[in-house]
């Protein structure tokens, strides 16, 4: 891949990331659709979430046909390895606008098995619909004792308590709503 001959401001970008960033989009692209994918093994890294997350913005506001499967690469990249509400978003987004619905349940499921309680609440905060709804069924089916922790949290407690109420009214659950009961009284008072 000669990177240069997507111009200046493309190439520039790609210089910036570094080599470990570069080497994951690399890795990805040389993948062939018959073969199945290597194992990659690899510590989530916030740095190249950032990094990966300007790169395929770039991509993506150039509307190039001809970068649309390094942008895709970097995408699905993304989607494998991200712990961050911010790029969450992106990707949604991302897929949303390219009515990619396979791509949303995707991360949805990302969503659930991936990320940190607390990043799940400040997606279920997002003024994109399509976001905070996938966070909010994310928490609703997220265990009662991740919710009650989160109800300690002045940012979370909201949101927590909103799960809990949804657990009761879509799932019946019992132990949902004698948390919610005790917490309704005591704020009577």
């Amino acid at each position: 891949m000669l990177i240069d001959d997507f111009g200046g401001r493309i190439a520039s970008l790609w210089s910036e990331l570094r080599p470990s960033t570069r080497g994951l989009v690399e890795r990805a692209l040389q993948e062939t659709p018959g073969n199945p994918p290597a194992p990659r093994h690899f510590h989530y890294d916030a740095r190249a979430d950032i990094e990966l997350s300007r790169f395929l913005a770039a991509l993506d506001a150039e509307e190039r046909n001809d970068l649309k499967s390094i942008a895709d690469t970097c995408a699905a990249v993304l989607l494998e390895k991200t712990e961050s509400a911010e790029v969450f978003t992106q990707l949604v987004r991302r897929a949303k606008s390219e009515r990619d619905y396979r791509r949303i349940d995707m991360l949805a499921d990302a969503l659930t098995s991936r990320f940190p309680p607390s990043e799940i609440c400040e997606l279920a905060r997002s003024e994109d619909v399509v976001v905070r709804e996938l966070a909010n069924e994310a928490l609703a089916r997220c265990p009662i004792s991740v919710l009650t922790e989160l109800l300690t949290d002045p940012v979370d407690a909201e949101i927590a308590r909103a799960a809990l109420r949804r657990q009761v009214v879509e799932y019946g659950s019992e132990e949902a709503r004698q948390i919610v009961n005790v917490l309704d009284q005591t704020e009577d008072f």
